[in-house]
């Protein structure tokens, strides 16, 4: 009996251990930041070819932005009709600038192009109407701005970075190819406007479907990838625009097939993010997708691996208190968030002032559109591959400031070389205008640095249940620098010396506000605002005790 009671001991204990063995087999929880630093790996050829596709979406989302350059643009050129006698015609032509036109009869001259080669030359919109051409692109900008709202708040609370960029890519083909069809100039800044608010979701959500699936020490390398494809869709306009300038609306043909071949053929192969899905309560899809990444790696995950999701819990669920706030609520309701989300967007604003409103200043510069519009699409090019190499030597806030300062220094220098609108073609050559052309690409080139850095800068300052949301607000302050600065273009054709002085100011200024912000070189992504805050508290008491 005795020794029955004892083999009957024995075997509990022997369950109990096994039973204590198995319970902490199963208790490997980790976050999603470990997983993929520890098993999956922090750049593999998943992650890659994940990226990949989803930077793709940049080519049309810059296409769309930047083509009023060309559709938008004041022809350089008229012409007295052959059949004209007017004195005053043959006597305006021989001073060669547009605004010799506004006192001429109509039916007396035609633009050189032809009166579609623009909405300035097909819709008159010059002298007396040139203020007219800046409201569709201001129009567009302010889509962007609304548009970078609702798609980052759909994004975060709903639909997720996935669907909203599938989303965005169709709207943005379906508005561009109806943009094509505008019978007149207010029709056509409408939907300048719903191609400006379908195409936000693009730039907002790509960055973040990107960083969220690679290690801390790739996500400043692959935040400049996206603009790599950016610069890229910048590029091609020049190369459509060229064939197409005798007609503006073949151009937003091209460019309306583009983002909607691409929705088909090759975004069913891109992953939604595993923070994403961990966050909304998905635990087992976000698993799911660490596990495809990590198989595609030639790696594994062990098998009683589970996330830990560190949102903090609320009744009803955080995933129910995400969607029913769309997370707004609790971003702008946290005091160090909030005020850190209004420097991000003070200097936002000046960011997206300078960077789009020189892009579109290309036409007050002493030289031909085309050319000056390439040189910036090249100068694209070094500032991405600067700008990643100084991420991973300098920290955030200094890269950014720098770059604002270079800007808006730049900005202030070509208003030396600075002569009007009133320089013949045949002068547009010169020394001043090369100076000119190379002082403002380098400005150019700094200020897209500041812009990019800017992005990945708002990933890494706020948790994954608002980061969507955060670089949306983020995006909205660019979108409204940006939305003003085609009226300042417009009235730089009559004095841009006056554009430069403010690009230059509002850069410097921008540079400024950012140093009030905390560096986040390789700081951790945080999932929830609560989290973040404890772990910066305690990261900060911790460096306190140490200079004590």
């Amino acid at each position: 009996m005795e020794e029955a009671a004892q083999n009957l001991g024995h075997g509990n204990k022997q369950l109990a251990e096994r039973v204590v063995a198995s319970s902490t087999a199963r208790n490997l929880e980790l976050t999603v930041e470990a997983v993929v630093e520890d098993y999956v790996g922090s750049m593999g050829w998943s992650q890659f070819l994940h990226v990949f596709l989803v930077s793709i979406a940049w080519v049309f989302d810059s296409q769309n932005t930047l083509v009023t350059i060309f559709s938008d643009a004041q022809p350089t050129s008229w012409r007295c009709i052959n059949n004209s006698s007017s004195s005053l015609c043959m006597s305006s032509s021989s001073r060669g600038d547009v605004s010799s036109v506004c006192g001429l009869t109509p039916g007396t001259w035609e633009w050189v192009g032809g009166h579609e080669s623009s909405i300035v030359a097909e819709w008159g919109l010059i002298c007396d109407r040139r203020f007219l051409a800046a409201i569709p692109a201001s129009l567009f900008f302010i889509g962007s701005l609304l548009g970078s709202a609702f798609f980052g708040c759909l994004a975060d609370a709903s639909l997720g970075r996935k669907r909203t960029v599938l989303l965005s890519c169709i709207l943005s083909s379906a508005t561009a190819f109806l943009t094509s069809l505008s019978p007149n100039i207010w029709i056509y800044a409408l939907l300048r406007f719903a191609n400006g608010f379908s195409r936000s979701g693009i730039g907002i959500c790509c960055i973040v479907l990107a960083t969220e699936v690679v290690g801390r020490k790739w996500r400043g390398p692959v935040s400049q990838y996206g603009f790599f494809f950016f610069t890229a869709g910048f590029f091609s306009l020049p190369l459509i625009a060229y064939p197409t300038r005798a007609n503006w609306r073949n151009l937003y043909r091209i460019i309306s097939l583009l983002p909607l071949s691409y929705s088909v053929l090759f975004f069913p192969f891109v992953s939604e993010s595993p923070r994403w899905l961990l966050v909304r309560g998905r635990s087992k899809e976000a698993l799911d997708v660490l596990k495809t990444f990590a198989r595609r790696n030639g790696k594994t995950l062990p098998e009683n691996l589970s996330l830990a999701n560190p949102s903090e819990p609320k009744e009803g669920g955080e995933n129910e208190a995400l969607t029913r706030t769309c997370t707004k609520e609790s971003l702008w309701r946290t005091k160090w968030a909030a005020k850190r989300m209004i420097t991000v967007m003070i200097a936002g604003f000046g960011v997206g002032f300078v960077y789009y409103g020189v892009q579109l200043n290309v036409e007050n510069l002493n030289f031909n559109l085309y050319f000056s519009v390439g040189i910036n699409a090249l100068m694209e090019i070094p500032a991405i591959v600067f700008g990643t190499i100084l991420l991973g030597l300098t920290s955030r806030r200094l890269l950014f400031s720098l770059s604002a300062f270079l800007a808006g220094i730049s900005c202030l220098l070509c208003i030396i070389f600075s002569h009007g609108k009133h320089v013949k073609k045949a002068e547009k050559s010169s020394a001043g205008s090369w100076a000119q052309l190379i002082i403002e690409g380098i400005g150019f080139m700094a200020a897209s640095i500041a812009f990019d850095v800017l992005y990945i800068y708002c990933v890494e300052l706020f948790p994954t249940n608002v980061r969507n949301f955060a670089l949306s607000q983020s995006r909205l302050s660019l979108m409204l620098g940006a939305s003003i600065a085609p009226l300042l273009v417009a009235a730089g054709r009559l004095s841009p010396s006056l554009s430069f002085l403010i690009f230059g100011i509002l850069s410097i200024f921008s540079g400024v506000v950012s140093l009030w912000l905390p560096e986040t070189k390789n700081a951790p992504l945080y999932d929830s605002l609560k989290q973040q805050e404890e772990e910066e508290k305690h990261k900060a008491a911790g460096q306190g005790n140490m200079q004590a």
